[in-house]
């Protein structure tokens, strides 16, 4: 496996469009390179698996969240 991807490579990970690829590289929720006098973004692939149990985890605290408050709203 490569250590850089392409946004193309990155969106087809994620199931996503290269528009919304582009946009949480831009936004920074995603750590990038601009390589090139182009300026083609580059990401590795640690930070893409870094990036995704990130988001496992910030899902995990919400579910979490909605449980405690379920069960505060129970007891009240």
């Amino acid at each position: 496996m490569p250590r850089f991807l392409t946004l193309t490579d990155v969106a087809e990970e994620l199931q996503i469009s290269m528009a919304q690829a582009r946009a949480i590289v831009r936004s920074g929720e995603l750590p990038a390179i601009q390589i090139g006098g182009r300026g083609q973004w580059r990401v590795e692939q640690v930070k893409l698996d870094e990036y995704i149990q990130n988001l496992y985890t910030q899902q995990a605290a919400k579910a979490e969240a909605r449980k405690s408050g379920a069960a505060q709203t129970e007891d009240a």
